[in-house]
Order: structure tokens, then sequence, then C-alpha cells
């Protein structure tokens, strides 16, 4: 039995996208259990997500695992039997302190990470550099948490490094050069493209938001100068939220801008195949930019990436941001540099 965690859209996606990668493999071997985060959008994107894994014959298990009081626990208790007997576990971020909790408890030999975004690009470094696994948005302060937590993590890398008893695989749309032993399989959106689309094309932009502002990387007032910017520069009509995007940043933009702000319900890599969606997708470094050139292959779309200077980063921002976020655009394929738009 093939056991997935997932605490995100875009990772049930991607467990959608390497179940379909398999061939042969039978859907109904497949159980994914959701993790869901307390915010109403990502529960609505992932209850959206979990009807269309249920659609392919995969099994989906809602599990509460935060919120009131006990929940974390008692989630454990009720996953503890499901975890020993899975045969291949497949995770989608290998950061969460509760999957690698679940970590603990697993027995199989096989073990498959998929994207949790370019998350995954930092996943992989670290690995590689030998490197306590850190997201690299935190400042990596370690506090009495990631004390009390500090056996968990380390056998959590325990579990991400092979052996010649138990194999690590890497399903990615990210650039990423995996350490000796590690597989990296290519998602190239396959099940995306044979589900949906392909999407009616108009003429104008659409711009892609981020929750850099709120994750306490970008300072919100050049976010939203660089948006009136790129709305101006491209005639763009539409702004695809970030499911964590605050309220009232997004109103703010509307008010600015003059942009239709949309909360897509589903993931965008979805929501672009279906269309219908502009010619041109302008985006800040994140996800989109490796993703949606590979969903909207074949479509005439183009995806334009526009940098973060390094003047809009709050002076709280982890030190690794700038470079993290450069990369992030370079290694990005298919995609037009738009830095010089921005700034000006």
């Amino acid at each position: 039995m093939n056991l997935a965690f997932v605490e995100s859209p875009v990772q049930l996606l991607n467990v959608l996208e390497w179940v379909h990668a398999q061939g042969g493999d039978d859907p109904a071997a497949t159980t994914v259990v959701v993790l869901p985060p307390v915010d109403p959008m990502s529960r609505g994107q992932l209850r959206r997500m979990a009807e269309l894994a249920r659609d392919e014959g995969i099994t989906v298990r809602w599990q509460e695992a935060r919120g009131e009081s006990g929940a974390p626990l008692k989630a454990l208790r009720a996953l503890a039997g499901l975890v020993r007997r899975a045969d291949h576990i497949v995770i989608g971020d290998p950061f969460s302190r509760y999957v690698q909790l679940l970590l603990t408890l697993v027995r199989a030999d096989r073990l498959t990470v998929v994207d949790d975004g370019t998350a995954t690009m930092e996943f992989v470094a670290q690995l590689a550099r030998g490197e306590r696994l850190t997201r690299w948005h935190r400042r990596g302060r370690t506090g009495p948490r990631e004390l009390v937590l500090a056996p968990v993590t380390a056998t959590a890398r325990r579990r991400f490094t092979p052996s010649a008893g138990h194999t690590v695989e890497v399903f990615t749309a990210m650039p990423v050069e995996a350490p000796a032993g590690i597989a990296v399989t290519p998602n190239t959106f396959a099940w995306t493209r044979s589900r949906f689309g392909p999407p009616s094309v108009g003429n104008g932009a659409d711009l892609v938001g981020t929750s850099l502002v709120e994750t306490g990387v970008v300072d919100p007032v050049p976010y939203q100068e660089a948006v009136t910017a790129l709305a101006r520069a491209h005639g763009a009509t539409r702004y695809f939220a970030h499911r964590r995007e605050s309220a009232e940043k997004l109103h703010a933009l509307e008010a600015a801008t003059g942009l239709e702000i949309v909360r897509p319900d589903l993931p965008l890599e979805l929501i672009a195949r279906r269309g219908p969606i502009g010619r041109t997708i302008v985006s800040f470094p994140s996800t989109v930019v490796h993703t949606l050139p590979l969903a909207l292959t074949g479509t005439g779309v183009n995806v334009a990436v526009c940098d973060i200077a390094p003047e809009w980063l709050r002076t709280t921002a982890s030190p690794r941001a700038q470079g993290f976020l450069s990369g992030v655009t370079e290694t990005a394929r298919g995609v037009q540099r738009l830095s010089s738009v921005a700034r000006a």
C-alpha cells in the first residue's frame, strides 16, 4: 500500500501526478491522508482536490491534526496503525514537524517526496550539504520547540537518507541536484494536461500573487507598488491570489490597482489549464514559474517572472532570502525575466 501525507492543495496535486506517472500501478493502491491547515482557503482547495483524487480511484482520509487542544496526539494515535502497515510512504512537506513525527513510526523501505513548491529545492540542497532541515524564509533561530523536536528531526533526516534496504525518491518539477543514491523523477504535469484543457487564451495578462508579505520576507509597500507597475505595464485585469494572502492586503491591492482579485478554488496549474487565461502570466519568484510552463505546454501562453529587488526585503527577512529567490528565477526554464520593468 502507498500511503501519502499532504498538508496543502499543491502537495495533493503532485501526489496525483506521481500516481499517474507510475503507469501500471492501481490508483486504489494509494491512500492519501489529508492533514489540513486551519485557514479556510487552503481547506477549501484541499476539499476540491480530494474530490478529484477520489474521482481517480484514490482513497482519501481527512484527518484533523491542528486547531483544538490534543488534536495532534489524537491524530497520531489514529494514524499509527496505517503508517506501520504501509509499504511505500509519500510525503509532500519534508519540513513539516508533524510529518517528521509520523516518520518515526514508519517501517516501509520506500519513501517518496513530492513537490511542496520551491521548498523542494531547499530541501534537496540542505540534504546535499548535510544541514539541519529549516525552511528558507526562517531565520534559523533554535527555540525551545526546536530543541524538544531535535530527535524527531534527526530521525526524519535518516529516513531521507537512502541505504542498502531503504530507497528515497524525489518526484519534482524543480531543477534539483540530489545527493548520491536519491532517485529524481521528473514531474511533467502529464496528469494535469490529460485531464484539463487546453484552455481558451485571451490577449491580455494575468498577475499571480505571492505570500512573501505574509511570511515576513517582503515589505507590503514596495510589493503593492510593484503589482501596480506590472498591471499597468502589461494591461493586466486579474490578480490570482495566493491562498495565504491576507484579506486586508488584497483589499488594498484592489483599491490601488483596480485589478479583479480572484481567489482560486484549485491550484493555479489546474485553473490555468481549465482557462480562460491571459496570453501572458506574470508572477514573482514562486513555484508557478517552474510548473506553469509545464502545465501550459503547447498553449502559447507566456510566463514572465518579476525579480524581487533587495530593497523590497524586510529587515527581519532571513539572510538566505535574496539568494533563494534569485535562484528560483534563474533556474526557471522557458520564462521571461522582468526585473527592469518591476523596478521602473
